[in-house]
This record gives C-alpha cells, structure tokens and sequence, in this order.
C-alpha cells in the first residue's frame, strides 16, 4: 500500500529547478470538477453522511472492478486489511505470513492483533510475495497468507493459493494499489479469501481522503464483515460480535461514484505512458542502467506506480531534483528492518531481495495526465545522469 503527496516537496537545495508535481489531483479535478461538486452538494442536501444510500450504490456499482460478490466500503485500506484479520479471529499467537517489502499498513493490521508477523522475501522482477519462499514459513500457528500485489502487478497467485490449500490456510489480498488488475483473466481481490482496496488519494481510484473496500464471495465471511465495520452490530444497540468503526463516509463514496466512470480511461493513459517509458528507454539506450518494471503478458498491470531499479538511485534521483523532475522512493526501508517491528527479531541480510529493492528502486511519474511533453523530460533526466558518468 502506498500513499503519496500530489506535489513535489520544497526543495532544499534554492538552486533546484522548479519542477512539476509527482501526482497532479488537480489535473484530474480539473476535469471532472462540475460532476464531483454536483455529487458533493447531492449529498449536503441529503444530510445523510454515515453508510446510507450513496456507499450501497457505490458498492453495488464497483462489483466488476473487483469480481466479489460481496462488498464493503470502509474507512481506509489499513482498516479492511484489520477487517478481515478480524473476520478470520486471528489474535495472538497466531502467525500471518506477509512480506517486508510493502507499506506498513499490511503488517501493521497483523500487530494491532497481536498476532506475529511472519515475512518471507519478495521476488526480485516482481516485487511480491516469493512462492518459493512461502512453504518453508508455514507452521502449525499458520492462520492466514497476505499477499500484496504492489505497485498495481498481480502476486503469483497460483502458486500461492495452492500452498495455502493444502494448508488450509486462508488467503487475504493486499490489493490496496491494484483495482483493476488481473492476474491471467481474473480479476485480483477475488482470488483469495478477501480482497482490500484503499481509495487514499494517490490510488488509481482515490478520493478526498482515507477510505477503504473489502470484498469477499464467501457469504458467511460477507455476513461478519457487514458486523464488524459498525462496532460488531447487526441491530441497533445489539453487540453479537466487538467489530470497529470503520465505515465509508458517504461524501467519499459519492465522489468514487463519480471517479469510478473514468477508472478504466485512467488506467489505459497509466498503461500507455509505462509504455511510453520503456519505448524511450530503448530508444535512448537506457536498458543497460535503467531496468523497467515487469510486465508479464498474461498480467493485467495497472501502474499504481512505475517503479524503476537503478544500482546508482540516490545519486540519480538528486540529480533529476535538481533539474525540477520528481521521483519517489516506494519504499526506502523493508519492515522487517524498521524499528516498529524490532521485537520480531529480523535482522539485516535476513531478505535480501527485499533489501536490495529498497535500496535501488525509484519510482517515476505515471498519472494519467502526465503530458509526453514531461515524460520526455523525465526519461532525458535520466539519460543525462548517465551520460554525465
């Protein structure tokens, strides 16, 4: 799971160049401004502001975007990965097996249970959850499998739902990134047990703050699911199970109702400029320095982020700063190094694929506006740096 800011940081350095922004909202605003405020103003007039009509037509209305039959908007992507740890009565001593390489939401839905995380290593052309790597983490205190498909490429979800079979142990999708995208021609988020989605404004489908989406076909877990997001109520004031709050605000769903009728437009113009990177990258005969992120052709790869690997990264991405072209590094520590997560007992070299990506990935412009004026730029930026060594 990634969140990102929509402009560039100040720079530090005054004789930077004023650039353009990582992920530019307002282009997108601009042009669907008249139909979000109408659906925004829909809402004030109704004053009906918690669940209610506009989350049930958006969860209605998303169902082929996410292939489950069972929906539930929520408060953020942090809280459906909590959902359904919680669906699954997972506490502690129990062990979820997730990987380190991915936002803190993923594992840290795992620690709020108290519960243990148990991280395997990713695949280095992926990025994600290492099949090879799964089987060996397996123990009898096993109570679920998060794979992540992140930066918007499905995990390998053969391999990994056939060891969790046998296992019988249920998976639950990080596909907080990912909405949309299919692995071979399903749709990820209902291949699993559950699917999580966030809507955090830098998402392919984001909205005007934190919300969130999880999705099942299981109609008992459906049922538990529908509890546990109003503090475990199915009847007012009557408490069967200890759910949370964690309800999509109806002004959010009114304005993913909104952003939902371009989500498909949107991600082709993400598929388009990923294309566009790795025509100009061969074209400025970049292959050798600059390796593009996988796309397998029976992979529906939605480019939440396009994410680089560079050996010189650091150096490369101060020097495009300082020509005003943005970058982003998604993510700069694995978890399973970051001191939040010091008493599980991981140490350095313990996954090295994971630690190796966090020191050379550099993740580029892709949003959908992104004009070939400025992705140009960006790709000249980078073969200037390597020019210049």
């Amino acid at each position: 799971m990634t969140h990102s800011s929509s402009t560039v940081a100040p720079a530090e350095n005054p004789s930077a160049k004023q650039g353009f922004p990582f992920l530019d909202l307002k282009a997108q605003f601009a042009e669907i401004r008249e139909e979000v405020m109408a659906a925004v103003s829909r809402v004030m007039e109704s004053q009906q502001f918690i669940l209610g009509p506009e989350v049930a037509a958006l969860e209605e209305e998303i169902k082929p975007f996410v292939g489950c039959e069972h929906v539930f908007g929520c408060a953020s992507g942090s809280d459906a990965l909590l959902l359904a740890l919680m669906a699954l009565d997972i506490g502690p001593g129990d062990e979820v097996i997730t990987i380190a390489f991915t936002f803190v939401a993923t594992a840290g839905a795992v620690a709020r249970l108290r519960a243990r995380t148990v991280f395997v290593d990713i695949d280095p052309e992926t990025y994600n959850l290492d099949p090879d790597q799964l089987e060996a983490a397996i123990t009898r205190k096993t109570k679920a499998i998060i794979p992540v498909d992140l930066f918007g490429l499905p995990a390998d979800m053969d391999a990994i739902i056939e060891i969790a079979n046998r296992y019988r142990i249920p998976v639950i999708e990080d596909a907080a990134q990912a909405i949309g995208a299919r692995y071979k021609d399903t749709l990820v988020g209902s291949i699993g047990d559950f699917g999580c989605y966030s809507f955090f404004p830098s998402k392919n489908l984001g909205g005007a703050g934190d919300g969130g989406l999880i999705t099942t076909n299981d109609a008992s877990f459906a049922a538990k699911l529908r509890m546990l997001r109003v503090h475990g109520s199915k009847n007012k004031y009557e408490y069967p199970i200890l759910g949370i709050n964690s309800r999509l605000d109806a002004l959010q769903a009114a304005i993913l109702r909104v952003k939902l009728r371009y989500l498909a437009a949107w991600t082709a113009g993400r598929r388009r400029n990923a294309d566009r990177y790795r025509q100009m990258f061969r074209e400025m005969k970049l292959d050798d320095h600059v390796k593009a992120p996988l796309a397998p052709s029976s992979y529906f790869h939605i480019y939440n982020q396009f994410t680089i690997r560079v050996k010189e990264r650091d150096q490369l991405k101060e020097h495009l700063r300082m020509r005003g072209i943005p970058s982003e590094i998604y993510y700069p520590y694995p978890l399973h190094l970051q001191p939040a997560f010091a008493d599980l007992g991981y140490r350095s070299g313990d996954l090295p694929h994971s630690e190796t990506a966090s020191a050379e990935v550099l993740s580029l412009p892709i949003y959908p506006e992104l004009s070939d004026a400025r992705l140009s730029m960006v790709v000249e930026g980078i073969a200037g740096f390597y020019r210049s060594r």
